[in-house]
């Protein structure tokens, strides 16, 4: 745990790296992404160029090899410019990650390089309509046949659904409860695969989120990721670095609305002064400095658990997320305040901060299951 209170020098160079691109590539259109529910696969493929495809695929597959605290640097500086594209980087990154974690070296060797690259995207496929919190009661089957697995079911809330290559699922392969649950990889366009409409929703527009559904769609035993009936695991083995990268996008808007409401009020008159200068405003921006800097100190500590493999990386996730989704979508609240009338308005980024934070209490577990987890475990010591 060296270094804890301070990124190393290569740290800093890939934080800058990807601010820089975000300031570029991001921050400039992202208003419009939102407004026009565009989905900016462009941006994709330049930030594969950077290895941002790949962020902790080992290197021998092409990745850039790198820890979960830097995963969260680059999240939380994406998400400056827009936490749905941010938040989609870090989809596609455990997607990747999990071929390269957990398949044999014939898959990775099919699918790794196209997704290292970006050149082809992923989505990752767990909740389904009647299975969210409980993911181990998930229903989609997928019987063998032949060299073949015969899949019937509906993914429900999975981003990307219908634009992206791939989908990395998780299915049921016997009646076992989580033992039962295996990982396939699906390309788009195999026969008995289809979309659901793209869901109408509060925020996260850049990113277009539908059911991803299977009628009798086959698929080669090939494309299972490692033995049957152990997707459950996989899936569990993804959600620390999912949780952590989820909790920096929130850290990321929260620091943008921050900036932007130090600069609003510096400039906004009233009463004869700027309103910076009452007390009330300086009040509530120190409140929203310190409840940004105390998730992102325990965010990279629990960052650097997950790196280090450490017996309470799963609390200090759990914890990390729940802290940082609830901070971020609060300063964000704040900010909208301070920017009065005009926060509420869209010609100022505050609004779609507010729409886009709101769902990060919910997905990669919801901060009711964060709260579980951390309580279990402190329970059961």
């Amino acid at each position: 745990m060296t270094n804890q209170f301070d990124l190393t020098d290569d740290q800093r160079e890939i934080q800058e790296l990807a601010r820089r691109f975000t300031a570029d590539r991001i921050t400039p259109f992202a208003g419009e992404w939102d407004e026009n529910n565009h989905y900016p696969v462009d941006v994709w493929k330049a930030a594969g160029e950077l290895g941002f495809g790949a962020i902790y695929v080992a290197q021998e597959s092409g990745g850039i090899g790198l820890g979960r605290l830097e995963a969260a640097l680059i999240m939380e500086a994406m998400a400056y410019g827009c936490p749905a594209t941010s938040a989609y980087i870090s989809i596609h990154n455990m997607a990747t990650w999990m071929i390269d974690r957990f398949g044999g070296q014939e898959i990775k060797d099919r699918f790794l390089p196209d997704l290292v690259s970006m050149d082809k995207v992923a989505s990752y496929c767990l909740t389904e309509p009647g299975s969210g919190s409980d993911a181990a009661a998930l229903k989609t089957s997928a019987k063998l046949d032949g060299d073949h697995y015969l899949l019937n079911g509906t993914k429900q809330f999975i981003s990307g659904a219908g634009y992206n290559d791939i989908y990395v699922c998780m299915v049921r392969t016997s009646e076992e409860k989580s033992k039962g649950v295996s990982c396939l990889v699906i390309e788009k366009g195999t026969p008995g695969l289809s979309f659901g409409a793209p869901e109408k929703k509060l925020g996260w527009n850049a990113s277009p989120t539908a059911q991803v559904i299977f009628e009798d769609c086959r698929v080669p035993v090939e494309n299972r990721v490692g033995a049957e009936g152990d997707g459950f695991r996989f899936a569990m083995a993804g959600l620390d670095g999912g949780r952590l990268n989820i909790g920096a996008c929130s850290l990321g808007g929260a620091q943008r609305c921050l900036d932007e409401s130090v600069k609003y009020t510096k400039e906004r008159q009233q009463f004869g002064s700027p309103i910076a200068d009452f007390q009330n405003t300086q009040f509530t921006l120190a409140d929203m400095a310190t409840d940004l800097e105390a998730a992102r100190a325990l965010l990279y500590l629990a960052a650097a658990k997950v790196t280090a493999n450490a017996p309470d990386k799963s609390r200090f996730s759990a914890m990390a997320k729940r802290l940082a989704t609830d901070n971020g979508s609060s300063i964000v609240d704040r900010a909208l305040q301070l920017h009065g009338g005009y926060g509420y308005l869209r010609d100022y980024p505050i609004e779609r901060f507010w729409r886009d934070l709101r769902v990060h209490s919910i997905l990669e577990g919801t901060n009711q299951v964060m709260r579980m987890i951390v309580g279990r475990d402190l329970t059961r010591q």
